[in-house]
This record gives C-alpha cells, structure tokens and sequence, in this order.
C-alpha cells in the first residue's frame, strides 16, 4: 500500500520549532512536504546546537522528508510566486506573527481565492486573537503560562523549564492531529478551513485536571520535584554504582510488591497504605525505605529484581543507554538516515508504527534552497526567468 497521505502537497513556512515539526511529522507519513525558507535567513535551527562539519544537526532532524526552496515573501514577486505553490497544494503551514501575511496579502482569505480546499495552519505564541496576539512567542513562554513550569521543580526549589522544546513538541504533535482533521472534513464535502493554533494551549491540556481542582476545590498544585500527590513511593533513587532508577507505583498492586521487595512488608497493613494519596501522605517514610535498599546495589541489580518481583522500575537513561538498549532496538525507535552531506545520521524514528502503512525517514533535511529551480521549474519557470528572480533576491 502507499503511504497514507501519499498525494498530499505540504507548503511549510514555518521556524522554530511547532510548525516545521509538524511538517515533519506529515511528511514522515508520505506528504510531499516543500519547506520555504527566506534566501539570505535559513530557518534558524539550521544554527542552533551543535554542528559537525559547519552542518547544523538540528535541522537534519527538523528537516526531515522535505525538499527546501528559498523565496522571499515580502517581496511581491515572492508572493506571487507563493500563490502559485499553493494553487494546488493541500496545506499550508506558518508561523509568522498575526498579521504578517495579511501585510503581505498573503492572508487566509487572499490565498482561500487562489485555492479554496486549502488547509492552513496558524501556529503563534499566543493565537490570533486577543491582547496578546501580536506579541512575540516561544515554547519557553508557554511553558512559563501554561502551569507548566509553576508546578515543575523542587519544593523549596524556583519553577523550571524543561532543558529541551516540550511545549513546541507537543503543540507540533496538535498541529499534526489538526491537520488531519481539516483535510477529512474537507474530503467529506468541506473546504478549506483554518486552524487557529496557540503554543499556550496545547501544552496546557497534557497538565491534566488543574483547572478542574481549581474550579471545583481552590486547589493549586504545588512543586513536588519527582515525587506525586498521587501515590507513593514515586521518585529517582541512586544507585550504588552512582547511577539512578525512576520508580512509580500508581497501581496499589505495585506499591506493594515494591515495600515488600525492600523488606518493609509490615507497611501494607497500615490503613493508609490502601490509597493513592494516603501513601503519598507517607512519602518520607515510603522514600527512605526504598532509597535505602536501592543505595545498597548496583543499577543492574535493582532493575533485575523489580523485574523479577514484577515491580514497575525504569532507569534513568541518557542518550548512550537509549542507543545500546534492546527495547528501543526491538522498536526501531533509532534509525539511521541517510544525509547527503554527512553520510548516514542517526535520529528518532516517526514515533508510531502503522501496520500496513508505516511511516519511514527518506532523508535528513536538506541544504538551504536545495529543491528551489527543482520545484519552481515544475510551476512553468524557466531558467532564465529563475536567474532573474535569483539575481533580484526573490529566491
């Protein structure tokens, strides 16, 4: 079978970071996704992090399963040369600050003339509506508004942001899934409709019932580090060896094969042992024991014996252990990709399997304007015509 949106023509004008992952994301199921990047300011993932060789290792990831074309927006040949890339395209992803493609005439409504079954994704910091719209807006500050940060970190401890793009990962994960949505309504006899999509939201939902605590009760969550107000013992204990477990027991089941495995079996006959939230009541006393009996033996040997007491146990891997265990292995959750100028990279696989219909990385993400004569030359450009708009730095 071919893949699912085989077909399906993907304009990315997105950066950093929601929108090209999402594209990324469409593109790893089929789409033929076109990123367009400005000529002279690549995306700017292209520079961020790490980079081998002066090749950024960021964008290889990002820029996965896209062919790159360089056009400049802000110049009216540039926007006519857009209008034409979209006239029979699928979706359009973007997230420039409210109001900027309608400066550009560029505006759902301009391109909707142009292409009336046209999915277009709007991704900005704060949506666009309302006071805040135009602000500029990153993961960073939806992690701050969200809740997240508020509840994240140690008691006595300040709010902490994650080390890495959470709430852009997630929003990109909700731009995807919206998409898809658009598209089916579409094909049922719809058209073309606009997806309103705020970095603050998305995260916002994954937090789970704080906003209903709040309504219902007054109840504010509090920074707990890696502890839970929902069960104990929860949290990262350290090995002998200097190395961590993560440990949860959510089900009461659990809780006990693990008090019991650490030689505290005398603890499930307290009442409060019989819930969730009574035994995190008692997390102090439930931390010590645990802690105790990890502290004593190597990291292999507490992962063995929760196995073998069927006690739920993770360790706390960094990016050497994901890559030498065998579960992750026997998922193909890391694959290498070929890369035309670095050879083979490897990265995370799509991350879902499809029984019939699989996704699959073709390629790392491509030079800067790559595809650009490729996929303008398709449009009726000719050679000349594509110097000519080169030479006045439209593409």
């Amino acid at each position: 079978m071919s893949a699912p949106l085989a077909g399906v023509k993907v304009v990315d004008l997105a950066t950093l970071f929601a929108g090209p992952l999402a594209a990324a994301f469409l593109g790893d199921f089929g789409a033929d996704v076109i990123k367009v990047e400005h000529p002279t300011k690549p995306d700017p993932s292209r520079g961020h992090g790490p980079a081998k060789d002066g090749v950024g290792l960021w964008w290889k990831v990002l820029g996965r399963n896209k062919r790159t074309v360089t056009c400049n927006l802000s110049d009216p040949e540039g926007a006519a040369l857009l209008r034409r890339l979209l006239a029979d395209a699928d979706v359009l992803v973007e997230n420039f600050r409210p109001g900027t493609l309608e400066r550009w005439g560029l505006g759902p409504a301009e391109l909707h003339e142009v292409n009336p079954r046209l999915v277009i994704a709007r991704i900005s910091g704060f949506g666009q509506v309302g006071p805040y719209a135009r602000r500029p807006g990153f993961g960073t500050l939806a992690e701050a508004m969200s809740g997240f940060a508020a509840a994240t970190g140690e008691p006595d401890g300040p709010p902490t942001l994650p080390p890495f793009g959470l709430a852009d990962s997630v929003t990109a994960l909700a731009a995807a899934y919206a998409v898809m949505l658009g598209l089916r309504a579409r094909d049922a006899g719809g058209v073309g409709q606009v997806v309103d999509l705020a970095i603050i939201e998305p995260i916002m939902a994954m937090l789970g019932p704080q906003i209903t605590w709040y309504d219902q009760l007054g109840y504010i969550q509090p920074r707990l580090g890696n502890r839970s107000n929902n069960n104990a013992p929860r949290n990262t204990y350290r090995c002998a060896d200097g190395r961590w477990v993560a440990i949860s027991t959510s089900a009461q089941s659990i809780a006990e094969r693990v008090v019991r495995l650490v030689g505290r079996p005398e603890l499930v006959d307290e009442p409060w042992f019989a819930t969730g939230s009574g035994r995190a009541g008692h997390a102090d006393e439930l931390d010590a024991a645990v802690g105790a009996w990890v502290a004593q033996r190597d990291r292999d040997e507490v992962v063995a014996a929760f196995e073998a007491a069927q006690a739920a146990v993770a360790p706390v891997y960094d990016v050497r252990d994901i890559l030498a265990d065998p579960q992750y292995a026997a998922l193909g959750t890391v694959r290498s990709v070929p890369d035309e100028e670095l050879g083979q990279v490897r990265m995370q696989n799509v991350p879902f399997r499809l029984s019939e219909t699989p996704g699959e990385i073709r390629h790392a993400g491509r030079r800067h304007g790559q595809d650009t004569d490729g996929v303008f030359g398709a449009l009726g450009l000719s050679a000349d015509e594509l110097a000519a708009l080169r030479a006045r730095g439209v593409i």
